[in-house]
């Protein structure tokens, strides 16, 4: 049997990530990157397509009359016409659970960088203040533990459920808001937004972007947090109104914000996170949560397994 045409269309995503298993499958052509205008030409005789974050929609399908497989890189099928690919006899397979633990690993690194204020510890030292001082220790910015502390956590899917046990590993309690108003984990109390937010100390996102949880935390509910806590987003970047939380950040309340992703990405320069005038209080990273190297190894493995099922 003839060996298919793969076209990957958004290498860059990836990384240095080796593709020897999706390579072993077919013919692999590879772009780095695939503006919109320039997808339909690519994959025109393609009968797998690759995708990260690429869309492929009806215009695109009908333009690939050999194509027989959509491979999302990525759990995400919202950049991809689902419906009308099933119209039309191809198939879509998507790839779950190969980030988890690199997203709890992100998660708390902002979480322990925000809570022990490492940034400024390290630019005291590196500074040569601690040097100066005269003293073995630095007492000028009080941190607390973890220990004993809330952990309210939004979404409690395989994510949320890997960030609660780490939490309690630290020794702290745990509650969960279900996005769906359904509770359906009985380890863990279920409660409302408004309860979470108002009694948790560290609230930390992990749902889906839907119709129920797009603005899900705006002013009002940036109000409703102590303002010693901390906001955390490895979700979805629709999930939190950044203006509103730029703001609240800014006032100090909550105390600080830890973010992997935005509702523009790339963060545009213009973004209101990037203008605040406390910006210490505030810890970013460039959707890299589900980018560790052991994560995108599974990945192409994951994407590789769809392909020798699909064809």
């Amino acid at each position: 049997m003839t060996q298919p045409t793969l076209v990957l269309l958004d290498r860059a995503t990836l990384g240095e990530v080796a593709l020897g298993p999706i390579a072993a499958l077919g013919r692999l052509v590879c772009h780095d990157r695939t503006a919109p205008s320039q997808t339909t030409a690519r994959i025109a005789e393609a009968e797998v397509v690759i995708t990260n974050k690429v869309r492929i929609g009806r215009a695109e399908i009908d333009a690939a009359p050999r194509l027989r497989l959509v491979c999302i890189a990525a759990t995400g099928t919202n950049n991809v016409d689902t419906a009308y690919a099933a119209e039309r006899g191809i198939a879509v397979r998507n790839v779950a659970g190969y980030s988890t633990e690199s997203v709890v690993q992100t998660t708390f690194a902002h979480l322990l960088s925000l809570a022990g204020r490492l940034p400024a510890f390290d630019r005291i030292v590196k500074s040569g203040e601690y040097g100066r001082s005269g003293l073995f220790t630095d007492a000028t910015l009080p941190y607390r533990e973890l220990h004993g502390r809330r952990m309210g956590i939004i979404g409690l899917g395989t994510i949320g459920r890997r960030v609660a046990a780490v939490a309690e590993a630290f020794g702290m309690e745990v509650v969960y808001h279900p996005t769906s108003g359904i509770a359906h984990d009985e380890r863990y109390p279920a409660l409302g937004l408004d309860e979470l937010l108002a009694t948790s100390d560290v609230v930390s996102i992990h749902a889906p972007l839907n119709e129920r949880t797009q603005g899900l935390i705006g002013a009002a509910e940036l109000r409703r947090m102590k303002p010693t806590a901390l906001l955390l987003n490895a979700g979805r970047g629709g999930i939190v109104d950044e203006q509103a939380l730029a703001e609240a950040l800014d006032a100090g309340c909550p105390a600080g914000a830890g973010l992997d992703v935005y509702a523009v990405e790339p963060l545009p320069a213009d973004s209101p996170l990037l203008g605040m005038r406390h910006p210490e209080r505030l810890s970013l990273t460039p959707h890299t949560a589900w980018a560790s190297v052991e994560a995108r190894e599974r990945l192409v493995a994951a994407v590789a397994e769809n392909i020798r099922k699909g064809w």
